[in-house]
């Protein structure tokens, strides 16, 4: 039952976090506009991901699909965790790291989502 709980308190915390974010995205905030164009992947990346947040975000929320969602999450905030790390730096735009630790704090939610239902990626992963 508790672990239940937490899974429900890490979906939440995950799938907000990369809800939150898409506003940003979207509206082309100037912040996001820096960080794409550091990047190089300006308009098409910073939409692109936004869409593929939003897809995990949605995925996420629903308990069936949570691995699915919680996986393409982790593969998104390892790219954006590294991008902080070898091109634009921890600190983006006086931000003092704030971007940087919400990509943390997501993937670890999502990473231990995948943990919590690790059964159903075995099953994928066995041959018939």
């Amino acid at each position: 039952m508790k672990t239940a709980k937490l899974a429900w308190i890490l979906r939440v915390v995950a799938a907000g976090i990369l809800l939150q974010t898409l506003f940003f995205k979207f509206s082309g905030a100037a912040e996001s506009i820096y960080i794409f164009s550091t990047l190089g992947i300006e308009p098409y990346g910073r939409i692109g991901s936004g869409i593929a947040e939003l897809i995990c975000a949605i995925l996420i929320l629903i308990p069936r699909t949570t691995w699915i969602g919680a996986f393409g999450a982790s593969g998104i905030m390892t790219g954006a965790i590294l991008s902080h790390l070898f091109v634009l730096g921890i600190v983006v735009e006086n931000d003092g790291g704030f971007l940087f630790l919400l990509a943390i704090i997501t993937l670890i939610c999502c990473l231990t989502l995948l943990y919590f239902d690790k059964n159903k990626l075995f099953n994928l992963l066995k041959l018939k």
